[in-house]
């Protein structure tokens, strides 16, 4: 697993293909076009993957507040994630095809959940496929399981919780997106720009080599070393991206970040919130 507690080679998992006690999860999804993902997996995937959807399965619908891509509620993942063969005694390997955005949601939606065994395909599809492994068509009946969620609740802060926080010296706001949309600059979508102010902006993208495997550890380690004793409250557009930064920095150790899921598509839906904008 590549010294790793939360990634797995593509040859480790070919190694593992057919074994019961491992979940598959194609996470493909593509924000610009949302059918693509599961076009993508109907047409080819990795043997006995299951198809989860960032919109219609690891996405509550959208309302007033809440974000974009609001978290659905305990029992609905519960029961989404029995259907496709997850309970206590199976580790779900996750991958997509951009750069472990959608994948490290789900990991950590099961972490979230009570569920460590998880894991992301580092390199995600394109690794899978550049190093030769078997792909298929074929979509396998799955053997349903019960999931009893085990939730973390101290994992998820919401926009009262951080509201309370701003100004905090204890704790360090970390904005997921690109930098021109932490600098107020563009915002492609949603209907304010900037960022909450106080945080700092680290891009999930630079988490990653042009490969788009996740760099080296001590890398890393210098990319995260501002937050220092802090707790981060991590947050993106609309929590999704925000968790490839969390699983980069569960990687370095620094495992008390929290995830702000309704993200900046929720803050900026009241608009008492305040507004920062430049650096």
């Amino acid at each position: 697993m590549r010294g790793s507690t939360n990634l797995v080679t593509a040859d480790w998992l070919a190694g593992r293909l057919g074994d019961p006690a491992i979940v598959i999860a194609d996470c493909r999804f593509d924000l610009a076009n949302p059918d693509a993902g599961r076009t993508g997996y109907m047409r080819e995937h990795i043997p006995g993957a299951v198809y989860l959807d960032l919109d219609t399965d690891l996405s509550a619908p959208k309302a007033a507040h809440g974000g974009r891509h609001p978290l659905p509620a305990i029992e609905s993942l519960a029961r989404l994630f029995g259907r496709n063969g997850i309970d206590g005694s199976t580790t779900v390997i996750a991958y997509d095809a951009q750069n472990n955005c959608m994948a490290a949601r789900l990991w950590w939606m099961l972490r979230y959940l009570g569920h460590d065994a998880v894991r992301v395909l580092d390199g995600g599809w394109s690794a899978w496929r550049l190093a030769g492994h078997p792909t298929t068509a074929e979509v396998c009946p799955v053997a349903q399981r019960v999931f009893a969620p085990r939730v973390r609740a101290e994992m998820l802060v919401d926009m009262e919780g951080v509201r309370r926080r701003l100004g905090r010296r204890d704790v360090c706001l970390v904005d997921s997106r690109a930098p021109e949309r932490y600098r107020g600059e563009v915002e492609p979508l949603d209907p304010v720009a900037g960022h909450i102010p106080g945080a700092v902006n680290l891009p999930w993208t630079e988490n990653q080599d042009d490969r788009g495997m996740l760099k080296p550890i001590d890398v890393l380690r210098e990319r995260f070393a501002a937050i220092g004793s802090e707790q981060p409250i991590v947050y993106c557009g609309s929590g999704v991206s925000a968790c490839p930064n969390l699983l980069a920095m569960d990687e370095v150790g620094i495992g008390n970040a929290v995830l702000y899921a309704g993200s900046w598509s929720d803050w900026c839906s009241y608009p008492e919130n305040p507004v920062a904008k430049k650096e």
